[in-house]
């Protein structure tokens, strides 16, 4: 996998980064909105939603 383009998924309940996934750049250019997923967060032990973080460099 492409490091450039990784994306880290922050759980919204206890803000613990989670999960690496990929996004499209050039499809969500000139969108603003952040991705957001429902997955499984081992520190809460539940499903719930995770949101694209900020970008680190």
């Amino acid at each position: 996998m492409s490091q450039d383009n990784l994306i880290k998924m922050r759980c919204t309940e206890c803000n613990d980064g989670n999960y690496f996934t990929r996004k499209n750049m050039a499809k969500a250019k000139g969108e603003s909105t952040k991705l957001e997923l429902k997955k499984h967060c081992p520190r809460c032990n539940a499903h719930t939603l995770h949101r694209e973080g900020k970008k680190s460099k």
